[in-house]
């Protein structure tokens, strides 16, 4: 944590004295602090950079991007509640945020789940509270996270909200004010009542020495794991879906893709509904080809209409979604990224089996550990049809399917919901992704594939394709 937020000593967090007099000051109101504009509040977030030796300067305009929202765009009567309530709770929860840091390595410290950096090559998880997380992003708000040193760490660049606001002023457009007001949505939310939530952020990996390893052409080549059901919906979005099923972010490498600039497509535009998703920008490093990040827990605060520049922030969200047995909401999210600009390269070999294995990766289920080294022993035997003790490999396989592992019970029924993954900005060919997903799903035992078409004309015969692979 020392590396990514500034006065953290030993995993303890210590406020400089400036910093705590400036954020007392605004917990007591505007008219203790002065900060009653975002001109104002530009310069205290200056000021409180400064304190904190901060020196790396804020994106160009981002000061006149402050001012712009919250003196022009946002109406008089919303600006004043603004800073009369919502600025003194989130300056409380950055006094709170030491407290909430320690208590939450006291809890973790045992189970391996502590804030840290979840480096390449090494599987593991964190679990936040829904409190710290906003604690988190008040930071981000504030610009309190130094930058210098993230590329040489392979983590995303941007983690403060300085290009957010600064690309208001400098190339205004409709899409990105609403993105900043999904934003400032969930800030008036969790200062109206704070959610008692957790979410985790699990970096997955098909390592090369593992059992489950990185699948080569000869593993699918023998693959006799029959094709999952395939439901098509031409209408709809995935993150509406109720079936409970695991939900593709078509990501960018770097988690987050553009959400805190000027981005505003698929991933983007989830990390804005469901901004405790920009948490994990925080501590997670680029995927490599054989990694995948999965994000459950992460709560939907507000509702939108439209896509890229036609984006518009709808009004209020309640997430109506159940909680499982770590306090995490059942909204299941995995994000992958795809090749980016493929053309023709995405038809051969290597690129196949690259995306086929990215999904796969995304798509695995822990709790099915058991089946999986089942059926990596009976691709890699000389006969598909290698006997054990209770019959033949295959059989054993849905036996353990049906017995189920750890967590089995619960996530049995967990299938996937999809779309167009790296179809749009990235230029992948939608049919050959339809089918990779398709493998992907039937090889990782998920018991269906949802695939939301979103209106794709490429894809207006997929119901009629689709029945050529199935069984008559």
């Amino acid at each position: 944590m020392e590396s990514i937020l500034p006065f953290v000593i030993g995993r303890r967090l210590i406020w400089p004295s400036k910093v705590v007099e400036a954020l007392e000051a605004m917990c007591r109101g505007p008219d203790h602090s002065q900060v009653n504009s975002g001109h104002v509040l530009s310069i205290a977030i200056s000021d409180i950079r400064a304190s904190l030796s901060i020196h790396e300067p804020l994106a160009p305009y981002a000061p006149q991007g402050y001012a712009l929202f919250f003196d022009e765009l946002m109406s008089a009567a919303d600006s004043t509640k603004w800073f009369a309530d919502v600025i003194p709770k989130l300056s409380t929860l950055l006094l709170r945020l030491p407290c909430l840091l320690h208590f939450h390595y006291q809890n973790t410290q045992a189970n391996g789940y502590a804030l840290r950096i979840l480096g390449p090559q090494q599987p593991g998880m964190v679990l936040l509270s829904q409190e710290l997380i906003g604690a988190l992003l008040a930071c981000s708000f504030f610009c309190l996270f130094p930058v210098s040193n993230r590329p040489l760490k392979h983590l995303p660049t941007i983690i403060n909200f300085d290009h957010l606001f600064a690309s208001l002023y400098d190339s205004y457009s409709e899409s990105q004010e609403n993105k900043v007001r999904c934003i400032v949505h969930y800030f008036q939310r969790i200062s109206s009542q704070m959610p008692t939530g957790f979410v985790s952020f699990e970096r997955k990996l098909l390592s090369l020495q593992s059992l489950v390893s990185y699948p080569n052409a000869d593993f699918w080549t023998k693959s006799t794991i029959p094709l999952c059901p395939f439901q098509v919906h031409s209408s709809g979005l995935i993150e509406d879906q109720s079936t409970g099923a695991l939900e593709i972010d078509f990501a960018n490498k770097y988690l987050g893709g553009g959400a805190l600039y000027r981005g505003c497509v698929q991933e983007e535009i989830r990390f804005m509904i469901n901004p405790e998703l920009i948490a994990g920008m925080l501590f997670l490093p680029s995927m490599a080809e054989n990694e995948a990040v999965e994000i459950v827990g992460a709560e939907r605060f507000s509702d939108y209409t439209g896509y890229a520049s036609s984006f518009r922030f709808s009004g209020d969200h309640v997430d109506k979604r159940s909680i499982d047995f770590l306090g995490r909401r059942k909204t299941r999210i995995v994000a992958i990224d795809a090749l980016c600009s493929p053309r023709m390269k995405q038809y051969k070999l290597k690129y196949l089996l690259r995306e086929t294995n990215k999904a796969f990766c995304g798509f695995l289920d822990e709790s099915k550990y058991r089946q999986y080294k089942m059926l990596f022993k009976l691709n890699e035997a000389p006969s598909a049809s290698i006997e054990t003790s209770g019959g033949s490999m295959k059989e054993e396989v849905q036996k353990s399917d049906d017995r189920g592992g750890q967590f089995m019970d619960p996530e049995s029924c967990i299938g996937i919901a999809t779309g167009n993954w790296g179809c749009g900005a990235f230029g992948g060919d939608p049919e050959i992704k339809t089918i990779i997903q398709w493998l992907a799903a039937s090889q990782a035992l998920r018991p269906f594939i949802s695939y939301h078409t979103l209106g794709l004309e490429a894809l207006q015969s997929l119901p009629q394709v689709l029945l050529l692979f199935l069984p008559v």
